[in-house]
């Protein structure tokens, strides 16, 4: 139910600024109580709610604004709030207590909390305001760099720091060659260290990005638009568009027009309460200059001021509890797919300070400690390796339990078994977004309830591996209530044991009391793939026909209508007339809906159960082969055209898609695979988004491993660079039985990378330098598989007993339920079920 309307005579509160701070305002008001007394009112500048700001750049990667978004559906209205988006607070009348909007609405208030954030900063050099200049703040800014970038080659980024880098990401990930521009003499110098800098620097140009350190821009040049920019060095870079990420000011105008006291270089001065000089008026954010003196640009310090201001109105006449009066500066990304961490005095400014060092330039990975003279942990610097930031992070201020050199040292060096979380007292802060410890978490059952009860993980998102390793492990790790052993266990037992079936694998291996039965949802689709993968015939004969799920049991993806769709491979995304003359016929002739696949394939949508086999056979005959789309298995490897066509293509990009998609075709896994094949660095294949992805250099190819586009973006991580065909094949044989080996139960590359104890550096050790000594038998494997393999559908429409499997309630054949009707679907054909047979089918 909606919160109560406040009566006549409750106050007023006005916020100004709708962002992630002024969102986190909201909820604690709420959380609190206040929004049942007080009128809120919000005046947004944008056309759009609050969103994470913090993953911006995923948009280019597939996450949409509303994923984006950090008000849950409803939540204005359940607690009355008055939000006006589009309608920026223009001035304030302190004498008055009203706020103007730019729509001319004025607001009268008795509270008012200005959250307006900051604001780029654009040098002041000539040629800044071109056509093809840009910032990288809002969801806007990123849709015009996205429209523009559709007709330019080279992109530049003034600004090497956290945004300067993502910026850049995105603009090689649209296909542009990429420089980025710093003044100061390293990257990221505000987070990292000369040798942090040095570190990512060698792998940042390593993924084929330009980067200039020590120099300014001078001049952007161009007639009419972008051209170019000058340098302080002398030198001039060919450029159409520049991104500008040269840091942010403090929105203070407003406060400044209306009197308030701001800081001598920025920031609306407020004491520990987020009080400005006006007792009615409160800041909090990146607008604020805090009482230690400083404006935070992160998220977590504004988190906190909110809690501060939302506990000194919910409190009324009472004296207030909470305060702000500095808060940690601890930062965690992944950079272009670079973990990049920095915690503490990550400088060695404190006196006596001690630095503990590690490096492996080969690798990209360098680790700093900062220690004082007694062994109490100040804080470090982490590049390519941030495995241990969450536990070093709310160590800092503590003397570690093991010497700090040991906690630099990776595994195979003379380290012990890593320090975990359970080393961590109590008041060690886990989740600095929402300032929650170790005694807050243990007590607590899962990470939803954790989410739920503290709201840690919910930030940034960089405690969540530490906040699972805290909580209690669930039953005794086994798959299911079937299996006491790990789907990596099962794996294990099967290879070894030659396991052929999954009534042999329960009544041998499964637990007492579920030997005889007949398993559950859970473990029969996992049995299923790990004895697919390992060579156990057609999965639609015998028993492993009854362990598929809904959409292997008819080898076709079942859509939300109960109708199925049909996908056939396309290697590559190559096809010819004569088969794209065959798709759309079969297309016409059933009524199919059609649709070109983010993979490069066409996806043929509304085939009943009868229909799939004779639209199948007429495919097959036509030289078509399953694609897959309904297995947990390869689906594509997309190209682009490669130097046969393009004129930056520096390999034949197509030819090395079809050779990999038809060596991995019909590969069962623990999740779908996903790859594609980049010709050259502007990577217009989006390699860097898949389970494994490929690029072109003009010495070989770069792999890349453990990437996702769906919803938990994440970067793929370079395995390997400049590879022979022979030795990139090999490679990917390795990655993929290893992964397929031991991996969890629908668990995609991405997770499973983060996941595997070592990450990327152990599977690199066992992958590329086979230290398990098992690559023999991981290249077996998959010789194996490519030997065996035969298309599902070609097998299936030339025998009569699997085709008898065909058929449903609602869709018999020749009997078609008169309950279907079909209705148009952007001018074509689709069918439409009434909601009883949607149920029907789906089971």
């Amino acid at each position: 139910m909606p919160t109560p309307a406040p009566s006549a005579a409750a106050r007023t509160i006005v916020v100004v600024g709708h962002g992630m701070v002024g969102q986190r305002l909201l909820e604690a008001l709420a959380e609190k109580g206040a929004t049942d007394r007080a009128r809120v009112v919000v005046l947004g500048e944008e056309p759009r709610p609050a969103y994470d700001r913090v993953h911006l750049t995923s948009y280019f990667t597939g996450t949409t604004a509303d994923e984006l978004s950090m008000v849950e559906d409803g939540f204005i209205e359940k607690y009355g709030i008055e939000l006006h988006l589009g309608d920026s607070a223009q001035r304030v009348d302190r004498a008055a207590r009203t706020v103007t909007a730019r729509s001319g609405a004025v607001f009268a208030y008795d509270v008012l909390v200005l959250a307006t954030g900051s604001y780029p900063f654009v040098p002041p050099v000539p040629g800044k305001d071109l056509p093809g200049c840009f910032v990288y703040r809002t969801i806007e800014d990123l849709l015009a760099i996205e429209e523009y970038a559709r007709t330019a080659t080279t992109g530049a980024v003034v600004g090497g720091g956290l945004l300067g880098l993502e910026a850049a990401g995105a603009l090689q990930g649209l296909g542009l060659a990429t420089h980025i521009v710093e003044f100061a003499p390293r990257l990221m110098p505000a987070q990292v260290d000369a040798g942090g800098g040095a570190a990512l620097l060698r792998t940042i140009e390593g993924m084929g990005l330009s980067v200039h350190t020590g120099v300014g821009t001078q001049e952007i040049t161009g007639e009419g638009a972008v051209d170019g920019m000058l340098l302080s060095d002398g030198s001039r870079l060919d450029t159409e568009l520049v991104v500008f990420s040269a840091g942010v000011r403090p929105r203070d105008q407003l406060a400044r027009d209306c009197g308030l006291t701001v800081g001598e270089r920025g920031g609306i001065v407020v004491d520990e309460h987020c009080r400005t000089s006006d007792p009615a008026v409160y800041a909090i954010g990146e607008c604020a200059l805090a009482s230690d003196g400083r404006v935070y640009g992160l998220v977590a310090p504004g988190y906190e001021m909110a809690v501060a201001v939302a506990d000194t109105l919910a409190r009324g006449e009472q004296p207030p509890e909470k305060s702000f009066t500095g808060a940690d500066m601890s930062t965690k990304l992944k950079l272009l797919g670079v973990d990049v961490a920095s915690f503490g005095d990550a400088h060695g400014a404190a006196e006596g300070s001690l630095d503990v060092v590690y490096t492996d330039a080969r690798s990209g990975i360098y680790k700093k400690l900062v220690v004082s003279p007694d062994g109490t942990l100040l804080g470090g610097v982490l590049v390519g390796d941030a495995e241990m930031y969450g536990t070093l992070r709310p160590l800092t201020g503590h003397v570690p339990p093991i010497p700090a050199e040991q906690l630099v040292l990776p595994a195979g060096l003379g380290a012990p078994v890593a320090l975990g979380p359970e080393a961590l007292p109590d008041d060690a802060v886990i989740c600095s977004c929402h300032n929650v410890t170790k005694g807050e978490v243990t007590p607590l059952s899962s990470l939803p309830e954790v989410k739920k009860c503290t709201r840690a993980g919910t930030g940034c998102g960089s405690c969540v591996k530490t906040l699972e390793k805290l909580l209690p492990k669930t039953g005794d790790g086994g798959l299911c209530d079937c299996f006491a052993r790990t789907r990596q266990e099962l794996y294990e037992i099967a290879l070894a044991l030659r396991v052929g079936s999954y009534r042999q694998l329960l009544d041998e291996h499964g637990r007492p009391q579920a030997r005889g039965g007949d398993g559950c949802e859970i473990c029969k689709p996992a049995v299923a793939s790990i004895l697919a993968s390992l060579g156990n015939g057609h999965i639609l004969d015998g028993e492993q026909a009854a362990l598929q799920d809904t959409n292997d049991h008819f080898l076709a993806n079942i859509q939300r209508n109960g109708s199925y769709s049909i996908v056939p491979r396309i290697p590559g995304g190559e096809i010819t007339p004569d088969k794209l003359i065959v798709i759309g016929e079969v297309a016409r002739d059933y009524g199919l809906y059609t649709k070109i696949t983010g993979g490069q394939r066409i996806d043929l949508f509304g085939a009943r159960v009868d229909q799939l086999p004779v639209i199948w056979a007429r495919l097959v005959a036509a030289g078509f082969e399953s694609g897959h789309a309904y297995g947990k298995s390869l689906r594509t490897v997309k190209s682009c055209v490669g130097q046969t066509w393009c004129r930056y293509g520096v390999q034949d990009s197509v030819r090395m898609a079809i050779d990999l998609e038809l060596r991995y075709r019909g590969l069962r896994s623990p999740h779908k695979l996903k790859s594609a094949v980049s010709g050259c660095a502007r990577e217009c294949a989006e390699a860097q988004s898949k389970d494994f992805g490929v690029i072109a250099t003009a010495n070989g190819w770069n792999l890349y491993v453990g990437g996702n586009g769906g919803a938990t973006p994440r970067h793929a991580d370079l395995l390997a660079q400049d590879l022979t065909d022979d030795e990139l094949v090999r490679l990917i044989d390795r990655f993929l039985m290893f992964y397929i080996r031991t991996a969890d139960r629908l668990e995609r590359t991405s997770v499973w990378l983060e996941r595997i104890e070592g990450g990327l550096q152990h599977v690199k050790d066992v992958v590329v330098n086979d230290s398990l000594g098992i690559c023999d038998e991981l290249e077996a494997l998959m010789a194996g598989h490519v030997a065996a393999y035969r298309d599902e559908w070609a097998e299936t429409v030339e025998d009569p007993e699997r085709l008898a499997r065909f058929v449903s309630f609602v869709n018999a054949p020749g009997t078609p339920d008169p309950t279907v009707r079909f209705v148009p679907e952007r001018g074509q054909i689709k069918p439409e079920l009434p909601v009883l047979a949607l149920e029907v089918a789906a089971r």
